[in-house]
């Protein structure tokens, strides 16, 4: 179907220059074009300009009034856990009172509480769950997402996870990439023998995720506490056997050693990153790794930010995610998230925009076809309510902005 929108008060994210990624002083840039239009046809956009050049109306099968908003292309969630079981709120009490993340993880608590759930639940009912976050992340904004398994750690519920991903990929007409997580944490049942659950891993788990085809990307904690660099290696190589592309949780808890490992196995991004420092800086530098950065669990958990002025002054590409998880990160709001890099991280509204879409689209290999307004990219794009400028869409980070979604050229709601 062909659609028109119209009385755009200003496009936003414009992409001509084929650039798959936005790296140091240019993610401070972000073209705009004002009192334009922007036109789509079997799912992807075909043209946009000033109003003065706008096409007749009565050439499009729909015609959107914008009515003064801006338009901006969606925003691209590259890590989060959005497929859980049931919530883990008392777990917020016990921060609230004093307990680190790490201390309940080791009362058993944290990713644990979430496999023992995920374990009961049916695949019907954790799909059910999954597609009212999933809808909700697309009315604020997303327009493509990653979602991991890893509340499994076992063959069979991490299977279960990947299916349920699988089965959200075929209901919504957002961008859907699944990550295989097994080594999120150490099974209960396997405590005290973190060996063999590696061996499981790799010996088990994996070729049973490659048998069915259901996974794209494998990933690894790899910090203090969970898995170290020798297993974090092995578990990459075995999922790069199977064609997975690697991704990393590093740096959140210490300096683990996971950037420069990524950097070195070539995995597609670098996740986290509290713990940063010249060393790890200086290991991105030139890298096709993108080091992506999770301001909503820094704020959950109340930990450090990632250095984000120190990244982009290196010239580094940086993404940002929600990282949507029960336990360090329930929300999956990339406006907030946003304002969160912003408002804690310095990173200006343009960054933070960048970062949020075009590169967070790289993080998932996916910059080639969404993350910008630019012609031959999937119509993924939202329309707000008349604002002042830009910026304030930053700014008024719990103002309901966002008025209209389009997802592969289709209104959704």
């Amino acid at each position: 179907m062909s659609l028109l929108v119209k009385n755009i008060a200003k496009i936003v994210g414009i992409e001509t220059s084929g650039r798959l990624r936005v790296c140091g002083e240019e993610m401070d840039r972000v073209e705009t074009l004002d009192n334009g239009w922007l036109t789509a046809d079997n799912g992807r956009i075909t043209g946009f300009g000033t109003s003065d050049s706008q096409p007749d109306e009565s050439l499009f099968d729909r015609v959107v009034d914008a009515q003064g908003g801006m338009l901006y292309p969606s925003f691209c969630d590259s890590h989060t856990h959005i497929v859980y079981a049931g919530s883990r709120e008392q777990e917020f009490l016990d921060k609230i009172n004093g307990l680190s993340y790490e201390q309940i993880a080791k009362r058993g608590g944290g990713i644990l509480n979430s496999a023992d759930r995920l374990h009961e639940t049916s695949e019907d009912e954790l799909y059910a769950q999954a597609m009212q976050r999933v809808r909700e992340v697309a009315l604020m904004g997303t327009g493509a997402i990653e979602i991991k398994s890893g509340y499994g750690l076992s063959t069979e519920d991490e299977l279960k996870m990947l299916r349920v991903i699988r089965r959200i990929k075929e209901s919504m007409p957002m961008e859907v990439k699944a990550t295989f997580l097994g080594a999120h944490a150490v099974a209960r049942q396997y405590i005290g023998r973190q060996a063999e659950y590696v061996n499981m891993v790799c010996d088990e788990m994996l070729p049973a995720v490659a048998d069915q085809g259901i996974a794209e990307f494998v990933d690894v904690f790899c910090d203090k506490g969970f898995f170290t660099i020798d297993e974090t290696r092995r578990i990459m190589r075995k999922g790069a056997s199977y064609g997975l592309k690697a991704k990393i949780h590093a740096n959140e808890l210490d300096v683990s050693g996971g950037v420069q490992l990524g950097v070195e196995e070539g995995a597609m991004s670098v996740d986290h990153l509290e713990r940063m420092g010249s060393a790890e800086i200086e290991a991105l530098k030139g890298a096709e790794t993108m080091p992506t950065m999770l301001p909503g669990a820094a704020f959950f958990l109340g930990m450090s930010y990632p250095p984000a002025r120190e990244m982009i002054s290196s010239g580094l590409a940086v993404a940002l995610a929600s990282d949507y998880n029960p336990g360090s990160s329930p929300s999956g709001n990339m406006r907030m998230v946003m304002s969160l890099a912003s408002i804690k991280m310095k990173m200006t509204p343009n960054e933070a925009l960048n970062a949020a879409t075009l590169n967070g689209a790289c993080a998932m290999g996916l910059s080639g076809e969404y993350g910008s307004i630019t012609v031959g990219k999937v119509a993924n794009f939202f329309i707000t309510k008349p604002m002042s400028t830009p910026e304030f869409f930053v700014y008024a980070y719990a103002t309901p902005l966002i008025e209209r979604v389009f997802l592969r050229g289709e209104e959704f709601n």
